[in-house]
């Protein structure tokens, strides 16, 4: 039986119903929907932990075998779906949200309706994975001790490869502090926090270690007031991500010891590392198990990658939890405006999600 049709209404719904970190108003909607679609498929309400404003939907299972977990924020500001609505044209679908990763939401709700007996099957579904998971990291970390896996439904590359491996990553937040003064009759007085924050923007840039190594990335950069005015104060995001916690560490302990460069000038650096890598080794032995549940089926055989990005797989894959990442859907453009879902593939890893479940529900937690 062909899902598509289905899965597209589905999708359709998520992606309109907008669900930005940030605004707890738009998630608490976004988590109502999800709400009733996971207790239709699953047979059980889930548990609504709301911290900080942001609502994390867990379906707990009493003896879980297997953890799905996923996100249901994105990086979409409210009101981009009026200017850049869903739409699905030539079998690629469009629009805020849809591959990172509401398309994989939709995907693992089919993949659960598929199951004989979805009892020892676990789901949560975060609404701050975009902004650290902060507040959803103990839940992740708490289910995921008590699964005897971990499959992410984060998106698969445009290739339709798996994730068997994640750079781990780092957020900071450095803070200059100048002096104000009249920037055109006396700028003389000042300590000009835009200058000394440049400089630590060029000293930051240098401890990456391209190609494909770790990169230190300045982003989000505030500084100053008005035109005539020395700014006083600058505030710079840094993003950090490595293949090894011995490189986080490495820029860690460099980023601590900055220092400003302009007389006067102060500097104070917030944050740290955020998630370490996702081994290879949690997610060797499910990578083989899924591969051999597509050959059973028929279904194409996925192929494994080193992805950039980090998901909250690394939070599982640190307690040694085996996690395989990128069980979502085939697309790309994740966190741009030429985000994609190839909606005819997406029945096709539904049943290849489902497949694997099944497969390890059979084994009791603890067994592997």
């Amino acid at each position: 039986m062909d899902h598509t049709a289905s899965m597209i209404d589905q999708l359709r719904e998520l992606v309109r119903a907008e669900s930005p970190s940030a605004s707890p108003p738009h998630l608490e909607r976004c988590a109502d929907l999800l709400a009733g679609w996971g207790e239709s498929v699953l047979g059980r309400p889930p548990t609504r932990i709301v911290r900080d404003g942001h609502p994390h939907l867990l379906w707990a299972a009493r003896e879980q075998r297997v953890l799905l977990l996923g996100h249901y924020d994105t990086v979409w500001p409210a009101g981009t779906v009026a200017d850049w609505p869903f739409q699905v044209d030539n079998g690629v679908a469009t629009g805020p949200g849809v591959c990172d990763m509401k398309a994989g939401i939709v995907q693992m709700l089919s993949a659960l309706r598929r199951l004989p007996d979805p009892s020892h099957v676990g789901l949560l579904l975060t609404a701050d994975e975009e902004i650290g998971s902060a507040t959803s990291r103990p839940i992740v970390e708490e289910q995921a001790r008590r699964s005897g896996a971990v499959l992410v439904g984060e998106p698969a590359t445009p290739d339709g490869h798996l994730k068997i491996a994640r750079k781990g990553g780092s957020a900071y937040r450095l803070e200059v502090h100048g002096r104000a003064a009249h920037a055109g009759v006396e700028p003389h007085r000042g300590v000009n926090a835009t200058v000394e924050v440049a400089h630590q923007v060029i000293a930051l840039a240098r401890l990456a270690s391209p190609p494909d190594g770790t990169s230190v990335t300045p982003t989000v950069l505030a500084s100053g007031t008005t035109s005539n005015t020395v700014p006083e104060r600058a505030h710079l995001a840094v993003d950090v991500r490595a293949w090894t916690g011995a490189e986080l560490r490495r820029v860690d302990a460099a980023i601590r010891r900055s220092r400003p460069r302009l007389a006067g000038a102060t500097l104070t650096v917030h944050g740290g590392v955020n998630r370490y890598p996702m081994a290879e080794e949690t997610a060797r032995l499910l990578f083989d198990l899924v591969r051999h549940a597509a050959r059973e089926r028929g279904l194409p055989v996925p192929e494994g990658v080193h992805a950039s990005g980090a998901s909250d797989g690394n939070f599982t894959s640190a307690l040694g939890v085996p996690t395989l990442d990128g069980l979502g859907a085939v697309g790309g453009g994740s966190h741009a405006r030429d985000e994609y879902v190839v909606v005819d593939r997406m029945p096709e890893r539904a049943a290849l999600l489902a497949a694997a479940v099944e497969k390890l529900t059979l084994v009791p937690a603890g067994a592997r």
